[in-house]
């Protein structure tokens, strides 16, 4: 089976090397970081980006998200007024933005909107890694609180797809105070007998994970997604321990009760149009 595995890589090496559109060919093909499977792309799209082979959940930017999640043309997206300050005056912040919004086409880390699931009408936060790693920036907090408020006005449940590498170090302090005004935002929320839904995806981090992805009424999870605060080397730096096996994935903070349950990225639309119907009969 090794054996036919390095054939199959040589192969499509080849072939890359032969072809004189390789540029395009590359661009048809992923490799699976878990099994090591070198796989097409299109077939790993139509499975809503899961590896075919050992069941791997690829990281997925927000449109692809959104398409899986909300009904046919039912987002109506919001927020897009709200834009990337530079409060700091960062040397080459602003650049770099705009440089990844050149090549991610989004505008910042997080869509908003409002969308129906399996007909049920939600307010959808969902972030997208693809832009500085998820990080979360005035802009982005600015954004999610909106998609909160929405939520609340329109009396609908909140889902927010969860990925950061935590705060937007560009935007110090600032950054960090959308800790607060998200969870300030939640807890009116909850006044309100609203239903909140986090779903944390690989890898939910730093002060998201100590923010708004963990305040959620129900709390989901991917498979074999990395969750936490801080990475599993700092910890083991502080704490001088070696952690245990898995520590810091979906599995194990299911187990320690963390989150409520697993669900596999092709359940994940049933799932949360079930959700809502069970909250509406409250």
């Amino acid at each position: 089976m090794v054996i036919d595995k390095v054939k199959k890589v040589n192969k499509v090496e080849e072939r890359v090397k032969n072809e004189k559109a390789s540029d395009m060919l590359i661009g048809k093909w992923v490799k699976c970081d878990n099994c090591k499977e070198i796989l097409y792309k299109d077939d790993v799209h139509k499975n809503y980006s899961i590896c075919p082979n050992c069941g791997k959940h690829f990281r997925l930017s927000a449109r692809r998200r959104i398409k899986q999640i909300a009904d046919e043309e039912s987002f109506q997206e919001i927020g897009t007024e709200i834009h990337t300050k530079d409060p700091l005056k960062f040397d080459g912040y602003l650049k770099k933005v705009e440089a990844l919004k050149e090549k991610t086409k989004i505008e910042e880390a997080v869509k908003c909107g409002i969308c129906k699931i399996n007909g049920e009408e939600a307010v959808l936060a969902v972030m997208d890694g693809n832009f500085m790693m998820g990080s979360m920036g005035s802009c982005v907090g600015e954004r999610i609180t909106l998609a909160i408020e929405t939520s609340i006005e329109k009396r609908l449940p909140l889902i927010i797809f969860c990925v950061s590498g935590g705060a937007r170090m560009q935007e110090g302090i600032i950054s960090l105070m959308q800790m607060a005004k998200t969870s300030a935002a939640l807890a009116k929320h909850n006044e309100e007998g609203l239903l909140y839904i986090s779903v944390l995806t690989d890898p939910t981090t730093g002060g998201v994970t100590a923010s708004f992805a963990s305040l959620g009424d129900i709390i989901l999870a991917e498979p074999d997604a990395l969750i936490g605060f801080a990475g599993p080397r700092v910890i083991e730096q502080t704490i001088k321990q070696k952690l245990p096996e898995g520590f810091q994935k979906s599995e194990f903070l299911l187990e320690h009760g963390f989150i409520d349950k697993i669900v596999d990225r092709r359940d994940m639309k049933n799932v949360l149009a079930e959700l809502i119907k069970l909250h509406k009969k409250i």
